[in-house]
């Protein structure tokens, strides 16, 4: 009976990461020639002011969804395994209700204090239009983010792998007939268009999330109530939350500082934007993309933690950290190599620039600590440990955050390569001698 729970855990790991994982590739594809369409359109600079918008744009979902997403896929996954359907349906509703109202307050707080965020947090006025038609983003992020964070409890992984694919096709196709539209008509391109290419896609995906959604049917024979769902909801989606939130201020300022930190090194305000879009714009697409396949197993480790803890399966738990840790690092191993090889000939061939080369190439050493640490912390969260978490990724931050201070005036951007690749490193390490200590696990044990 072990055996074949095991045996289903596996393949159902296995048909959901397959399915991530080809809606992953051809998402980042889709992605690579988009970063090459931008980067001819609005140059390093104009990339680096977009990339000045990550911060908001993550900070706003970690405020509105990431953690009631989470908190969605272990509750539906604990739910299914005390083979309660109402219990589901009440988790993913009263989840999606306080998503919706989280996001409204966000968009309308962004809305309304586009200028003052853009010029007295990102340090660019140029920012403050892009920040306006961001606001309204989140609202349909928030909706097919919560539909998602049922499918993966359920370890269903289709509609995910479809919307994923969907927003990405819309984001991208929007913003190459405003393009055109702009073109025809002989105006200047503005750098708005690329917000609203991320509102349409969301408002696509949404649309086909709502539309092929099918959540349990009510039920009044079930023990769980209304409050209680709440209260279960709140107390794992706020450490979440907050956790989340910290770490992307953290993130925000790290990010932020760059640009400021690079001018004290000796370049001018437009080669310090230049040079972060070269490195957040460019280089760092191409080392992510790997990461599609462990970025798949981390969604679907979640949920399976979850229940293999909730049916007390440390045998499962223990196999499954294990052969992570393996497959992570064979993977993570096999990308550095292959970075190092080609890294130049990236950098050259698919974005003109040789300094994005050099960059992809250094960052190879990354590829092994970043694909694994991903995962592990996929594990700590399924295992309940939200809090180990972000200790672990305050650390990471920290340490680059130093880098940024301390490094990058004196020695310029590489150093801060040196300062991701020891937080990666730092992190990964954290996480294997902690679950090693929570579990008994070893990965030379079968």
């Amino acid at each position: 009976m072990q055996k074949l729970q095991h045996s289903s855990v596996k393949n159902t790991l296995i048909t959901g990461t397959l399915l991530l994982t080809a809606a992953g590739v051809l998402t980042r594809i889709i992605g690579f020639f988009y970063r090459i369409f931008l980067s001819r359109l609005i140059g390093a600079e104009g990339l680096g002011i977009y990339q000045l918008i990550s911060p908001v744009m993550s900070l706003g979902f970690a405020i509105t969804a990431a953690g009631i997403q989470t908190s969605i896929s272990r509750f539906v996954s604990m739910e299914v395994a005390k083979k309660n359907p109402a219990g589901v349906r009440l988790y993913v509703i009263i989840g999606l209700m306080l998503s919706l109202f989280l996001s409204a307050v966000t968009s309308l707080f962004i809305w309304k204090n586009a200028g003052f965020i853009a010029s007295a947090w990102l340090g660019d006025a140029r920012c403050a239009p892009l920040l306006t038609v961001l606001s309204l983003s989140f609202l349909p992020s928030c909706i097919h983010a919560c539909i998602n964070g049922y499918y993966y409890g359920l370890k269903k992984t289709g509609v995910p792998a479809l919307t994923q694919l969907i927003e990405q096709l819309a984001r991208v196709g929007s913003v190459y007939v405003l393009y055109r539209i702009y073109l025809h008509e002989g105006r200047t391109v503005p750098l708005s268009i690329t917000m609203w290419g991320i509102v349409l896609g969301e408002v696509a995906s949404t649309f086909v999330s709502i539309s092929i959604a099918k959540l349990p049917p009510a039920s009044s024979s079930h023990s769980l109530t209304i409050g209680t769902c709440t209260r279960n909801l709140i107390h794992m989606a706020t450490p979440l939350t907050a956790n989340r939130i910290v770490l992307n201020l953290f993130s925000s300022f790290e990010n932020i500082m760059i640009p400021n930190r690079l001018k004290l090194f000796g370049y001018t305000n437009s080669e310090a934007l230049g040079v972060y879009g070269i490195l957040t714009g460019m280089a760092m697409s191409i080392i992510m993309f790997p990461s599609v396949i462990t970025n798949s197993v981390s969604v679907l480790l979640l949920p399976a933690i979850s229940e293999a803890k909730a049916a007390g399966d440390e045998r499962l738990i223990r196999r499954t950290i294990a052969k992570t840790i393996k497959t992570c690092l064979l993977w993570g191993f096999f990308c550095t190599g292959g970075f190092l090889v080609t890294g130049d000939f990236l950098g050259n061939a698919l974005f003109g620039n040789a300094l994005a080369g050099t960059f992809i190439t250094t960052l190879g050493w990354i590829c092994p600590f970043l694909y694994l640490g991903s995962t592990l912390t996929s594990i700590l969260h399924g295992l309940g440990y939200p809090g180990t978490t972000f200790v672990l990724n305050l650390i990471a931050c920290g340490i680059r955050i130093l880098f940024v201070l301390l490094a990058v005036p004196v020695y310029g951007i590489r150093s801060y390569l040196v300062g991701l690749l020891l937080s990666q490193a730092v992190l990964a390490l954290l996480a294997v001698a902690i679950l090693f200590a929570k579990t008994d696990v070893h990965p030379l044990r079968r």
